[in-house]
C-alpha cells in the first residue's frame, strides 16, 4: 500500500455520518498529513463551524478547516468546476498528493488537485449510509452518527415548575413514554434534577456538623447556583451524546435563574448557560397536593414561582407549554406537543440542487 504526503478530503458532511469517518480514518492511515475541507452552502440548515467542530472533535489528529460554497453542482460544466476549485484551493492552498473519494467525481477533483485519486469504498458496503440517507431519516440513521453529533441533533425537552407539582413524576413518565416505542427510542434518556442532589448533599453535610438539623437550616449563597447550572447541563450534554433522538431533563440550567431568585430573592450572578433545548413544558400547581419530602417548605409560593416561570418562559422566547389537570392529561399533552416538536425539528433544509 502506498503512503501519501498530504492528503485531502472533501465533503458537505450534512450531517458528518458513520461512512465519512471511515473515509477519513481511511486517508489518515495512508498519508503523513492529512486535510479535510467542509464545504457549506448557506442555503443548509447545519451551520459550518458546527460541522467543523464535529469532525474535529471525531477525528483530533487530522487538520479540519471549512469554506462557504454557494456554487450549484453541475459535474459537465468545466467554469462550474473552476469556481469549486477556487473555493477549495483557497482553503487549502497547499500542494496535494492524493484526494481521497468515495464518488463518481474523484478522478476529475483530483486530476484538477494534480494530484492521484483514491477511492474508498465506493460502493457503500462498509457503511451503507450517505448525507441524502440520514437528513431523509435521522431517526432511522441514528446510530450512524457520531456522539458529538447526536449530541446537537437531540431534540431536548425540559419539565419545569414550582416545588411539589409534579415535575419529576411528567418528565420520567415522559422518557417511559417514548422509550416504549421501540427501536432507537428504546434509549431515551432522562437527565434528573442535579439541584435536588446538590441539595441533599447540602443537608447531609449539615447534619453532619449538626445533628437533628432539618432543611429550613439549610441556607443557600448566590454563588452555588451557577455550580448546579453549570452541572445540570454538562449532565444534560452527556446524556444527550448517547441515547435517543429525544432527551427529556428534569429542570435545566434556565430553571437555576428562577430558582435563584426563589431562595435568595436576587437576580442570578452569572451569564446563562448557552441554549441548547427546544421545548419546555411547566407543570402548574392547581390541584397538586403538596408533598413536604424534607426538602420542600415552599407550598404557600408555588402560585408566585408558576408565575415567574410562565413569565420568563415568555419573556425569554423559549416555545413552552403549559400542562394542568391529573397526570395522565398532563402526560397526554406532553405527548402532543413533544411529537409535534419531533416532526417538526427532525428536518434538514435541502442542499443546493445538482445540475444533470
Amino acid at each position: 500500500m502506498s503512503r501519501h504526503g498530504h492528503g485531502l478530503v472533501l465533503g458537505k458532511f450534512y450531517p458528518p455520518h458513520a461512512g465519512h469517518h471511515h473515509l477519513v480514518r481511511t486517508a489518515a492511515e495512508r498519508c503523513e498529513r492529512l486535510t479535510v475541507l467542509v464545504c457549506a452552502s448557506s442555503v443548509e440548515s447545519v451551520p459550518l463551524a458546527d460541522r467543523v467542530a464535529w469532525m474535529r472533535e471525531v477525528h483530533p489528529g487530522v487538520r479540519v478547516v471549512g469554506a462557504v460554497d454557494d456554487t450549484p453542482v453541475d459535474l459537465h460544466d468545466p467554469a462550474v468546476w473552476d469556481a469549486h476549485m477556487a473555493v477549495f484551493t483557497t482553503a487549502v492552498p497547499e500542494p496535494v498528493d492524493a484526494v481521497y473519494t468515495s464518488e463518481g467525481y474523484g478522478d476529475e477533483l483530483a486530476r484538477r488537485f494534480g494530484a492521484v485519486h483514491v477511492s474508498v469504498d465506493p460502493g457503500r458496503t462498509a457503511f451503507p449510509v450517505s448525507g441524502t440517507a440520514v437528513r431523509g431519516d435521522l431517526a432511522g440513521r441514528w446510530d450512524h452518527l457520531a456522539a458529538p453529533v447526536r449530541a446537537a441533533l437531540t431534540r431536548r425537552v425540559v419539565v419545569l415548575g414550582a416545588e411539589s407539582t409534579g415535575t419529576t413524576t411528567l418528565a420520567l413518565a415522559l422518557a417511559e413514554h417514548y422509550r416504549g416505542r421501540g427501536g432507537v427510542w428504546a434509549r431515551t434518556r432522562y437527565v434528573a434534577e442535579y439541584g435536588r442532589e446538590f441539595s441533599e448533599d447540602k443537608l447531609a453535610a449539615l447534619r453532619a456538623r449538626r445533628p437533628g438539623a432539618d432543611w429550613a437550616d439549610v441556607s443557600f449563597a448566590s454563588e452555588e447556583f451557577p455550580v448546579i447550572a453549570r452541572e445540570q447541563a454538562a449532565r444534560e450534554e452527556a446524556a444527550a451524546r448517547d441515547g435517543s433522538p429525544l432527551l427529556v431533563c428534569d429542570t435545566d440550567a434556565f430553571a437555576t435563574t428562577v430558582w435563584h431568585e426563589r431562595y435568595l430573592a436576587g437576580p442570578y450572578p452569572a451569564a446563562p448557560e448557552p441554549r441548547r433545548q427546544h421545548l419546555w413544558i411547566l407543570t402548574d400547581h392547581h390541584g397538586v397536593a403538596f408533598e413536604d419530602d424534607g426538602l420542600r417548605d415552599g407550598e404557600h409560593l408555588r402560585p408566585w414561582m408558576t408565575g415567574r416561570f410562565r413569565e420568563e418562559l415568555a419573556r425569554t422566547g423559549r416555545p413552552a407549554v403549559e400542562v394542568t389537570g391529573p397526570h395522565e392529561r398532563r402526560l397526554a399533552a406532553a405527548v402532543e406537543a413533544v411529537d409535534a416538536l419531533l416532526a417538526d425539528g427532525l428536518r434538514f433544509a435541502d442542499p443546493l440542487p445538482e445540475r444533470r
